[in-house]
């Protein structure tokens, strides 16, 4: 599934839109330690999270993520927002639970 069908099927604000719509989005990843996510986020997952800061999106960039989703209704300040469109980092946002949010894209990447 490519970033743009995920923004495309209306399940998520779109917050940002990133750099590369037409990337793959591979798997999903759940974390909210960031020192955690650093070491074992994957390259090209969408990674679900509660922690809507730049630090994030720092982490973000270092592990290749496909894109950020914010869940429970987590959001951005506007100086992070900023930062996600100067970097191109697509950012996603839900007032859904992280288990939930990660299972529709889960269900939208093997069927």
């Amino acid at each position: 599934m490519t970033l743009r069908e995920l923004m495309d099927a209306g399940l998520f604000q779109v917050v940002n839109e990133g750099a590369d719509p037409e990337r793959t989005v591979d798997c999903v990843f759940c974390c909210d330690l960031l020192s955690v996510a650093m070491g074992k986020a994957p390259a090209g997952c969408a990674w679900v999270t509660v922690m809507a800061n730049l630090n994030t999106l720092a982490v973000a960039s270092l592990t290749d993520a496909a894109c950020v989703v914010l869940a429970s209704g987590a959001a951005l300040d506007e100086t992070a927002a900023e930062r996600a469109r100067q970097q191109g980092i697509t950012v996603l946002a839900t007032d859904q639970p992280i288990f939930e949010a990660a299972l529709m894209i889960h269900h939208r990447i093997h069927g």
